[in-house]
């Protein structure tokens, strides 16, 4: 047991520091309790937007900010960078991988959740998903040379599959993702590509089950489709993908060449089931008491992506950033009260202000449960949401003068190739043959 008076000194270690865990830390901040916030990265990453920054609409820095800034106004948390690969949960301790220890007295898991590519990890590298900047960044290194390529190549074959791009899974990931390389395709061409046709640029969007956006009414994932179908994108429901190399996907027997694969086809949670010996449920989620704790542990609770909490109704709630940034604020309510020798019996009850996901220039979807909204409306409420969601008024400032200075003149100024970044699978096309017999421009 620990040798810490939990009424007295406690001392609370926080594994995460994403939405789930940074709302947990605020709450505990000039509490009284000794706070320990550790992750392995040293920022926290506004993920809804990640996709912005792989289609070049905004920069990472835009969207991400150190966790020591972010916590840095509390005197009684600490920020470290560290790795964990393992709870010993009788002796109070969270294992590093540098062979180090964290003691606690109350310990919160939020730990997130990572793509699942259902015993397909080779898929990896050629198909990234959007948990990270390096994944951002690669996807829109892969974009933006593409066209470069395009620009240049004068065999069909090749020009073909420069510019194929496809994005596997038809959640709100998904179809923001299909949406935005869409436009930035058109966008692009318009203004600076001469040699590409825009009718040559292929969007594909590939979703196993019968329609995009299962968890929205089917009257918001209809209308999704035929926004997506109008501006070019080609919806697959229906289709499962079989094979991914470097350079190509397969569906079945049908095998289309492309030069970009994004992939947003599920999650699971991370591998805090296995630290603590338990066994996960859906998605690997570790199933929780009302209070969020875990089962048989009163001083572990588990939040977020990580935690399988159920409504009143009995299902899973969500993983959604309100649903984690809730549970954050509750746990750190509840471990207040435990500071003060109060109890806290009122279980966790989720508060749903909507779910949304945005296709285009002015379309987007709400669904509030008993009403929805959609079209130009919708759009302008999400981008309220998401500016007021960001760390601090610096972020929400930057964010509001690019999306207005974009939204006015249709470019995006994050268009950079770094050329040091490359491709890490080490995938790179061979050279085209440059500026033989181009192509005639296209509009």
């Amino acid at each position: 047991m620990s040798t810490h008076d939990p009424y007295t000194h406690s001392q609370v270690v926080i594994i995460g520091a994403g939405f789930a865990g940074l709302a947990c830390a605020k709450g505990l901040g000039k509490s009284g309790i000794t706070v320990t916030v550790v992750d392995r990265r040293n920022h926290n990453l506004f993920q809804p937007l990640l996709y912005q920054v792989a289609t070049a609409a905004l920069s990472p820095a835009d969207i991400a900010e150190p966790v020591r800034r972010t916590l840095g106004r509390y005197d009684n948390i600490r920020v470290l960078l560290g790795e964990v690969v393992g709870i010993d949960s009788t002796g109070h301790r969270v294992l590093l991988k540098d062979g180090t220890s964290l003691p606690y007295d109350d310990l919160v898991i939020a730990t997130g959740s990572e793509y699942n590519y259902f015993g397909n990890d080779g898929w990896k590298p050629f198909a990234p998903g959007l948990k990270t900047i390096h994944e951002a960044r690669l996807i829109r290194h892969r974009l933006l040379s593409a066209f470069e390529r395009a620009e240049r190549a004068t065999d069909p074959a090749i020009r073909k599959r420069l510019l194929t791009f496809a994005i596997i899974g038809g959640g709100p990931t998904g179809v923001e993702m299909a949406g935005a390389i869409s436009e930035l395709a058109r966008q692009m061409i318009h203004h600076d590509f001469k040699a590409i046709n825009k009718n040559e640029v292929d969007v594909l969007l590939i979703e196993a089950g019968p329609r995009i956006l299962a968890a929205f009414p089917e009257k918001l994932a209809a209308y999704a489709h035929a926004y997506l179908t109008d501006i070019g994108v080609r919806v697959l429901t229906g289709r499962s993908v079989t094979k991914i190399d470097a350079d190509s996907l397969s569906l079945g027997d049908e095998r289309i060449e492309t030069s970009c694969i994004v992939w947003g086809a599920g999650v699971r949670a991370s591998p805090a089931a296995r630290w603590l010996g338990v066994e996960g449920g859906q998605q690997g989620r570790i199933p929780v008491e009302p209070d969020l704790s875990l089962p048989g542990h009163p001083d572990i609770a588990v939040i977020g992506d990580t935690a399988l909490a159920t409504d009143e109704d009995g299902k899973p709630l969500p993983a959604l950033a309100q649903v984690a940034k809730q549970q954050g604020e509750y746990v750190a309510d509840r471990l207040r009260h435990k500071l003060t020798g109060r109890t806290h019996t009122a279980p966790f009850r989720f508060h749903n202000r909507g779910n949304t996901a945005v296709i285009g220039r002015n379309a987007a979807i709400f669904d509030f449960g008993s009403w929805t909204l959609k079209g130009r409306m919708a759009w302008f409420l999400w981008a309220l949401v998401h500016v007021y969601l960001l760390v601090n008024f610096e972020k929400r400032l930057l964010v509001s003068i690019q999306w207005i200075t974009r939204y006015f003149t249709r470019q995006r100024s994050a268009r950079l190739i770094d050329e040091n970044h490359g491709r890490d699978d080490d995938t790179s096309d061979p050279p085209d043959k440059p500026f033989e017999n181009p192509p005639a421009a296209g509009g």
